[in-house]
Protein backbone atom coordinates (compact mmCIF):
# COMPACT_ATOMS: atom_id res chain seq x y z
CA UNK A 1 0.00 0.00 0.00
CA UNK A 2 1.01 3.70 -0.60
CA UNK A 3 1.54 6.37 1.99
CA UNK A 4 0.39 9.51 2.10
CA UNK A 5 -2.59 10.72 0.42
CA UNK A 6 -3.05 7.95 -2.22
CA UNK A 7 -2.82 5.29 0.28
CA UNK A 8 -5.80 7.11 2.35
CA UNK A 9 -8.21 7.36 -0.85
CA UNK A 10 -7.87 3.70 -1.05
CA UNK A 11 -8.88 3.22 2.50
CA UNK A 12 -11.52 5.83 3.39
CA UNK A 13 -14.46 3.63 1.05
CA UNK A 14 -12.98 0.31 3.11
CA UNK A 15 -13.44 1.82 6.06
CA UNK A 16 -16.31 3.75 5.39
CA UNK A 17 -17.84 0.43 4.47
CA UNK A 18 -17.15 -1.43 6.94
CA UNK A 19 -18.06 1.69 9.65
CA UNK A 20 -21.61 1.20 8.48
CA UNK A 21 -21.93 -2.02 8.05
CA UNK A 22 -20.68 -2.31 11.86
CA UNK A 23 -22.91 0.47 12.93
CA UNK A 24 -26.40 -2.12 12.38
CA UNK A 25 -27.61 -2.44 15.87
CA UNK A 26 -28.81 -5.90 16.77
CA UNK A 27 -32.09 -7.08 17.45
CA UNK A 28 -32.51 -6.36 21.19
CA UNK A 29 -35.65 -8.22 21.47
CA UNK A 30 -33.28 -11.69 20.88
CA UNK A 31 -30.88 -10.74 23.84
CA UNK A 32 -29.71 -13.35 26.30
CA UNK A 33 -31.47 -11.86 29.19
CA UNK A 34 -30.13 -12.53 33.05
CA UNK A 35 -30.36 -16.12 34.15
CA UNK A 36 -30.27 -17.08 30.54
CA UNK A 37 -28.61 -20.83 29.60
CA UNK A 38 -24.79 -20.48 29.67
CA UNK A 39 -25.27 -22.27 26.01
CA UNK A 40 -27.84 -19.34 24.82
CA UNK A 41 -25.04 -16.56 26.13
CA UNK A 42 -22.70 -18.14 24.07
CA UNK A 43 -24.67 -18.24 21.11
CA UNK A 44 -25.66 -14.59 21.44
CA UNK A 45 -22.25 -13.42 21.77
CA UNK A 46 -21.32 -15.19 18.29
CA UNK A 47 -24.10 -13.59 16.96
CA UNK A 48 -23.58 -9.85 18.28
CA UNK A 49 -19.38 -10.80 17.42
CA UNK A 50 -20.74 -11.46 13.41
CA UNK A 51 -23.33 -8.29 13.79
CA UNK A 52 -20.98 -5.78 15.16
CA UNK A 53 -17.66 -6.75 15.16
CA UNK A 54 -15.99 -9.01 12.09
CA UNK A 55 -15.96 -5.88 9.69
CA UNK A 56 -13.51 -4.81 11.47
CA UNK A 57 -12.15 -7.36 13.60
CA UNK A 58 -12.59 -10.38 10.88
CA UNK A 59 -14.21 -13.98 11.21
CA UNK A 60 -11.21 -15.18 12.94
CA UNK A 61 -10.30 -12.41 14.96
CA UNK A 62 -7.69 -11.06 13.04
CA UNK A 63 -8.27 -7.63 12.49
CA UNK A 64 -6.68 -6.04 9.22
CA UNK A 65 -2.69 -5.26 10.46
CA UNK A 66 -2.23 -1.78 10.53
CA UNK A 67 -5.82 -0.77 10.20
CA UNK A 68 -7.85 -2.59 12.74
CA UNK A 69 -6.23 -4.97 15.71
CA UNK A 70 -5.81 -8.30 16.59
CA UNK A 71 -8.46 -9.56 19.39
CA UNK A 72 -6.36 -12.85 19.75
CA UNK A 73 -4.44 -12.43 22.57
CA UNK A 74 -4.78 -8.95 23.27
CA UNK A 75 -4.20 -7.48 26.68
CA UNK A 76 -7.35 -5.33 26.31
CA UNK A 77 -9.47 -8.32 25.37
CA UNK A 78 -7.61 -11.12 28.33
CA UNK A 79 -7.02 -7.80 30.80
CA UNK A 80 -9.62 -6.36 32.98
CA UNK A 81 -13.08 -6.80 31.54
CA UNK A 82 -14.35 -3.79 33.37
CA UNK A 83 -11.99 -1.65 31.46
CA UNK A 84 -12.39 -3.63 28.28
CA UNK A 85 -16.15 -3.22 28.55
CA UNK A 86 -15.44 1.07 29.54
CA UNK A 87 -13.34 0.84 25.80
CA UNK A 88 -16.39 -1.01 23.82
CA UNK A 89 -18.92 0.93 25.41
CA UNK A 90 -17.88 4.69 25.95
CA UNK A 91 -14.47 4.81 24.37
CA UNK A 92 -12.82 5.16 28.28
CA UNK A 93 -9.48 3.81 26.82
CA UNK A 94 -7.15 1.54 28.99
CA UNK A 95 -3.50 1.76 29.67
CA UNK A 96 -3.53 -1.47 27.30
CA UNK A 97 -4.63 0.05 24.38
CA UNK A 98 -1.53 2.68 23.00
CA UNK A 99 -3.48 5.78 21.58
CA UNK A 100 -2.04 6.53 17.73
CA UNK A 101 -1.25 2.94 17.01
CA UNK A 102 -4.25 2.44 14.42
CA UNK A 103 -5.22 4.83 12.30
CA UNK A 104 -9.29 4.33 12.46
CA UNK A 105 -11.04 4.85 16.11
CA UNK A 106 -13.51 1.84 17.70
CA UNK A 107 -17.28 2.23 17.24
CA UNK A 108 -19.21 3.07 20.10
CA UNK A 109 -21.51 0.10 21.07
CA UNK A 110 -23.07 1.70 24.65
CA UNK A 111 -26.40 0.80 22.80
CA UNK A 112 -26.10 -2.82 23.90
CA UNK A 113 -27.71 -4.05 26.47
CA UNK A 114 -25.84 -5.20 29.70
CA UNK A 115 -26.49 -8.90 28.82
CA UNK A 116 -25.54 -8.44 25.41
CA UNK A 117 -22.17 -6.68 26.28
CA UNK A 118 -21.53 -9.53 28.96
CA UNK A 119 -22.07 -11.88 26.05
CA UNK A 120 -20.32 -10.97 23.27
CA UNK A 121 -16.91 -9.86 25.72
CA UNK A 122 -17.64 -13.43 26.85
CA UNK A 123 -17.03 -15.03 23.63
CA UNK A 124 -14.31 -12.75 22.38
CA UNK A 125 -11.96 -13.73 25.67
CA UNK A 126 -13.19 -17.00 25.40
CA UNK A 127 -12.30 -17.48 21.30
CA UNK A 128 -9.48 -16.34 19.22
CA UNK A 129 -7.42 -18.07 21.19
CA UNK A 130 -8.07 -16.67 24.17
CA UNK A 131 -9.31 -18.29 27.57
CA UNK A 132 -9.82 -15.25 30.26
CA UNK A 133 -12.74 -15.68 32.38
CA UNK A 134 -16.13 -14.70 31.49
CA UNK A 135 -17.97 -11.49 31.80
CA UNK A 136 -21.26 -10.58 33.58
CA UNK A 137 -24.16 -8.28 33.38
CA UNK A 138 -23.14 -6.85 36.77
CA UNK A 139 -19.42 -5.92 35.16
CA UNK A 140 -21.09 -4.47 32.11
CA UNK A 141 -22.96 -2.27 34.60
CA UNK A 142 -20.03 -1.60 37.29
CA UNK A 143 -17.78 -0.51 33.70
CA UNK A 144 -21.04 2.22 32.77
CA UNK A 145 -20.40 3.70 36.16
CA UNK A 146 -16.64 4.47 35.43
Amino acid sequence: MTSGASGWRVLAPLGLALFLAACQPSDPSASAGTGAPVAAAADRGAALYAQNCVPCHRDNGEGLPKVFPSLSGSPAVTGDPIELAAWILSQKRPASIPAGRYPTQMLLFGWMSDPDAAALLTYIRSHFGNSAPPVDAAMIAKSREK
